[in-house]
C-alpha cells in the first residue's frame, strides 16, 4: 500500500483519520500539532501518543522531507537563501528576510515554471511539478527550525506560478493559518501571480482576506508580451477587470508588482502609462529594480529613473513604493540559487 502525505491533510482530516483507527478526537488535535506547532518530522517524535497509534501512523502515512543543502546568508545579516532538497532529490529554494516589524518568507511554488517570463531565472528549464500543500509547508517549518525564529509573514513569490498550483496552495493556506497549527493570519499570506485571469476570479469567489500581487512588468500588451508570455494569452484589460472581480468580492486592496528594466520599461511615458491604468483602483505599486541574471542580458534601471518613475506615479495619487534589494550579493532573486546549483551538480562539481 502506497503512504499518503499526512503533512497535507487539513485538522479536520486528520480528526477523521483518528476516528478510523478507533482513537478519540482529542488525538488527532496531538498528531496535528506535532506536525504543524511543534514541526515533528517522524512519527517516533510524537512521544505523548500511544505506541500502537505511532505505528498505525507509521504504516498509513509519511511526512515529506524538505531538508536543507545549502544557505548562504547576506553580509548585512538581512537575508539568508535556502536550497531545499525534496524527497524525490528535486531542488527549491526558500528566503528569510528579516524586517523591524518581523520575519518574512517567500517560499516556492513549484518545482521550475512554465511561465518563461523573461527576467526570471526560474523559467530557465520549464516546469518539473507542482509541490504539495506539505512541501510548501516545510519550507517555513524548517526556516523556523534553522533559524530558531517565528515567521510572521508568508509570500508565495518564489520559483512557480502559484495559480497554476491552484488545489494545492489553497490547501496550504487552509493549514497554514489554522489555529491548531501555526496560525499565521491569512492577512499576513501574499500571494503573487503573472495574471492568470480565471484563477484570479477564482480565488476571489473564495473570499480570503490574503493579498494578492500581480506581476505587471508593463503598462501595455505590446511590451508585456516581450517581457512575459503569459500575456500572449491574457490581455491587460483582461487581467485588471478580474482584478476588479477580486476587489468587489474581497474588498482587499491590490498590489501590482513592477520591475523595472533599464531601456525596456522605465521612461517617464511609460510611468504615465501606468498611471492611467491603475487609476481609481485600491492598489499599491511594488517598483523592483530588477536582478540581473547572466542568462539575460536585462539590467536594472538607474535609482536616478526608478525615483522619478516613483515620483510621476505620486504625482497621479497611486501609493507606491521602491522595494529594497535584499539579498543581491547571495543569489536572492528568484531561481538563481537553485540554477547555480544544479550547474554545479551537471558538471559534478
Amino acid at each position: 500500500m502506497e503512504k499518503a502525505d499526512i503533512r497535507s491533510l487539513d485538522y479536520d482530516d486528520v480528526l477523521n483519520q483518528m476516528n478510523e483507527f478507533g482513537e478519540k478526537s482529542f488525538r488527532g488535535k496531538q498528531v496535528y500539532e506535532w506536525l504543524h506547532k511543534k514541526l515533528a518530522v517522524n512519527f517516533s517524535e510524537m512521544t505523548n501518543l500511544s505506541k500502537q497509534l505511532r505505528e498505525n501512523l507509521e504504516e498509513k502515512f509519511y511526512i515529506p522531507a524538505v531538508t536543507a543543502v545549502e544557505s548562504r546568508t547576506s553580509v548585512n545579516g538581512e537575508t539568508t537563501k535556502y536550497l531545499f532538497q525534496l524527497e524525490d532529490e528535486r531542488v527549491i529554494e526558500s528566503v528569510l528576510m528579516k524586517y523591524k516589524h518581523g520575519n518574512s518568507v517567500c517560499i516556492s511554488s513549484q518545482v521550475g515554471c512554465r511561465m518563461g517570463c523573461r527576467f526570471c531565472a526560474s523559467t530557465i528549464g520549464g516546469l518539473e511539478r507542482n509541490l504539495l500543500p506539505s512541501e510548501m509547508l516545510g519550507q517555513i517549518y524548517e526556516i523556523q527550525k534553522i533559524s530558531g525564529e517565528r515567521v510572521s509573514n508568508v509570500v508565495v513569490m518564489g520559483t512557480g506560478e502559484p495559480l497554476d498550483n491552484f488545489e494545492n496552495l489553497i490547501q496550504f493556506i487552509k493549514i497554514l493559518t489554522d489555529e491548531n497549527g501555526l496560525n499565521i493570519s491569512q492577512r499576513n499570506i501574499t500571494v503573487s501571480t503573472c495574471g492568470l485571469v480565471e484563477q484570479i476570479r477564482r480565488l476571489g469567489d473564495l473570499d480570503l482576506q490574503i493579498t494578492l500581487a500581480i506581476s505587471l512588468h508593463a503598462p501595455n500588451d505590446e511590451l508585456r508580451k516581450t517581457l512575459m508570455p503569459v500575456a500572449n494569452k491574457y490581455s491587460i484589460e483582461e487581467i485588471m477587470n478580474a482584478c476588479r472581480y477580486y476587489y468587489s468580492i474581497t474588498g482587499r486592496r491590490l498590489s501590482f508588482e513592477y520591475s523595472l528594466v533599464e531601456g525596456v520599461n522605465d521612461s517617464e511615458f511609460q510611468a504615465k502609462e501606468l498611471a492611467k491604468l491603475v487609476k481609481g483602483m485600491n492598489c499599491h505599486i511594488n517598483l523592483i529594480p530588477v536582478n540581473p541574471i547572466k542568462e539575460r542580458d536585462y539590467k536594472h534601471s538607474s535609482m536616478q529613473f526608478i525615483q522619478k518613475f516613483k515620483n510621476i506615479l505620486e504625482k497621479n495619487r497611486i501609493n507606491v513604493t521602491i522595494r529594497r534589494e535584499m539579498g543581491a550579493d547571495i543569489d536572492a532573486a528568484c531561481g538563481q540559487l537553485r540554477k547555480s546549483y544544479m550547474d554545479h551538480m551537471q558538471k559534478g562539481d
